[in-house]
């Protein structure tokens, strides 16, 4: 029995307002710094990450309402995310490199052999939000706000805590709440990191 709550639901959608925000200050001040290949790849990202999010939200809102436990809502969350975390990683950094096309990569399919394990999802999301905290810290070390790197810094051990917990038994009530709290403060770092960065003309900066 899964120890959800209205409450705990509605809370759980703070951190994804948070993101979905910084996200669209991004947006705005990468836009002309990414040629439209990169930036469709960051803003799908960006917007994987928010759906996953959300989709957890309802799950537990619908859960915890009596209504349904709609299961595959709460199975696409780690997939969802971690593609997210990838795309936006890879589309930020590329803004360095100056990259003018994206390459895919296949999966090379073997024997048809059942997979059941996360740890691909979790060493995609790590990889993503790695670059893309990195590129932050670069940009606040060019806008001469260097003291923003600690922010990302913070921001970013808050959001790898999330990996941790995620081992953790998220049906008892405390694991959530402890979950929604680190990637609530994660989030609200990296909001306010990225509107500094945005008021000091992150838009506007050389690369």
């Amino acid at each position: 029995m899964k120890e959800y709550s209205v409450g705990m639901a509605l809370f759980d959608l703070i951190p994804v307002i948070l993101f979905a925000i910084a996200s669209v200050k991004l947006w705005r001040d990468l836009y002309f710094k990414m040629n439209k290949g990169v930036f469709a790849l960051f803003a799908a990202g960006t917007t994987n990450i928010v759906v996953a999010g959300a989709l957890k939200a309802l799950y537990k809102l619908l859960y915890a309402a009596g209504i349904c436990d709609f299961q595959k809502l709460n199975d696409m969350f780690l997939p969802t995310q971690s593609i997210g975390f990838i795309l936006a990683g890879l589309a930020i950094i590329a803004v360095f490199l100056q990259k003018k096309s994206t390459k895919t990569t296949a999966l090379a399919v073997g024997a048809p052999v059942v997979y059941t394990g996360t740890g691909i999802f979790i060493i995609m999301m790590v990889l993503g939000l790695t670059c893309i905290d990195a590129a932050l810290c670069i940009f606040s070390v060019k806008l001469r706000k260097k003291w923003l790197i600690a922010v990302f810094v913070l921001s970013y051990i808050c959001l790898l805590a999330m990996g941790r917990l995620a081992s953790m038994d998220f049906d008892k009530a405390i694991y959530n709440w402890i979950a929604e709290g680190t990637n609530t403060l994660g989030q609200g770092l990296l909001l306010f990191g990225v509107s500094v960065l945005h008021k000091n003309g992150l838009e506007k900066v050389e690369l």
